[in-house]
C-alpha cells in the first residue's frame, strides 16, 4: 500500500466519521427543540393553572371549615 493510498483511506475515515457526527449533532438539536417547545407549553400551562388556584382561592367561602371526607 503506497502513501497515496494510505493517505486517501486517512481522508475518507474522517469524512465519514464527519459525517456521522453531523448527523448526531442535528439529531441532538432536533431533540433539544423539541424539549425547549415542551418547557414552554409546561411553563404555560403552570401559569394557567396557578391563576386558576388564585382564582378558586378568591372566591373560596372564608371562615367555613371543610367537612370532612365521606370515609372518616
Amino acid at each position: 500500500m503506497s502513501d497515496r493510498d494510505a493517505l486517501t483511506e486517512r481522508v475518507d475515515a474522517l469524512e465519514m466519521r464527519a459525517t456521522e457526527q453531523e448527523r448526531t449533532i442535528e439529531d441532538l438539536n432536533a431533540t433539544i427543540l423539541a424539549q425547549w417547545k415542551e418547557i414552554e407549553d409546561l411553563k404555560r400551562q403552570l401559569a394557567r393553572l396557578g391563576a386558576q388556584m388564585q382564582e378558586l382561592e378568591a372566591h373560596a367561602p372564608a371562615g367555613e371549615p371543610e367537612p370532612p371526607p365521606p370515609h372518616y
